[in-house]
């Protein structure tokens, strides 16, 4: 490697660390609130095969004060219909449904959420996955947020799996946009996260809801660029979640998303992780140990940023090397998820 493709790689690595340090003092945090008396909110979880998650997640749903909290068991096999109704215990604000069959032209999610916003009795509409635990306050402080806006979407703390593969991929991967662009550009590229939404209730079925993006894989960011009135926020302080039990489940569910991520264009997508191995992993393997130490700090300080353990950082020399089974997962035809195909 030439000392000019080196020195690339030193400015690459410089605007990230600004990019860090800008969105480290500007990006908007929630901060936990109490729900408001009377607030009329429909909390809207999918589930598909997700029992374990709603064990753990579902209680912290319903002591957050909302009007209602919908599950929609989208044609699970591992009981979580029976789970949800165990956990839920009778109360009050709980309401399970049961999925329709999945019609033509519609992505899975994109339908049980659909489903659910048809059913939800609220003003405001937040639709979280079942996977995402809730501490006390949070919907009182994304409530807060929602003030004057359509749309808020909250980017959750990102707790790494037990297996080096997931702490290696999945920080990597969900933390790098909080060094890659600021806040003003992620919100102008209307950036969002579905693992929490919340809408308000007007917005969301004058844009046509779910139903006028069923086709599309990131469902989250085609819904936000359908709303003038948009917020992107740090919300991890309120919401943690852990997205891939394994290392071969990181790879399905990142290589489901990725071509799409990267424009639907093959160039762009191998391009990403040519870039990451230049930033991450070339410059330890070729002798420019301060071009690594430059690239582990400031994912380190990613990892503080965002709430998460810092010992997932020390993996970044190895996370591009594995993402590449994630790559080429998103270029092969015939992805799966959850049983069904994409």
């Amino acid at each position: 490697m030439t000392g000019d493709f080196f020195f690339g790689v030193l400015l690459f690595l410089l605007l990230r660390w600004f990019t860090l340090l800008y969105n480290l003092l500007r990006f908007p945090q929630l901060l936990p609130a109490p729900t408001p008396p009377g607030a009329r909110v429909s909390i809207l979880v999918p589930a598909r095969n997700e029992a374990e998650n709603l064990r753990r997640t579902l209680p912290s749903l319903l002591r957050q004060g909302a009007l209602e909290v919908l599950v929609l068991d989208d044609g699970s096999q591992d009981g979580t219909a029976q789970v949800a109704e165990a956990v839920a215990g009778g109360h009050p604000g709980f309401r399970l449904l049961r999925g329709r069959p999945l019609p033509p032209g519609w992505r899975g999610k994109n339908w049980a959420c659909w489903q659910l916003a048809q059913e939800a009795k609220g003003e405001v509409l937040v639709f979280t996955d079942a996977d995402v635990y809730w501490q006390e306050g949070a919907l009182g402080g994304l409530l807060a947020a929602l003030e004057g806006k359509e749309l808020v979407s909250a980017l959750p703390r990102q707790e790494p799996g037990k297996d080096l593969g997931t702490a290696g991929v999945v920080p990597f991967v969900m933390g790098g946009l909080f060094s890659f662009l600021p806040h003003p550009l992620l919100e102008a590229l209307r950036v969002a996260n579905g693992q929490v939404l919340a809408f308000s209730r007007e917005a969301y079925f004058r844009l046509g809801g779910h139903r006028a993006v069923r086709e599309e894989i990131l469902e989250d960011v085609a819904l936000a660029r359908k709303v003038p009135g948009y917020r992107l926020v740090l919300g991890t302080r309120l919401f943690r979640v852990r997205m891939y039990p394994s290392y071969p489940e990181a790879v399905a569910g990142f290589g489901k998303n990725f071509l799409e991520i990267h424009l639907k264009n093959p160039a762009v997508l191998l391009g990403s992780a040519f870039y990451h191995l230049a930033l991450y992993t070339l410059p330890w393997a070729f002798g420019r140990p301060e071009l690594g130490l430059l690239g582990l700090g400031e994912r380190l300080l990613v990892q503080v940023a965002l709430g998460g353990p810092a010992w997932p950082a020390l993996l970044t020399p190895l996370a591009p090397l594995l993402l590449l089974p994630v790559y080429l997962r998103a270029l092969l035809p015939g992805k799966r998820w959850k049983g069904r195909v994409l």
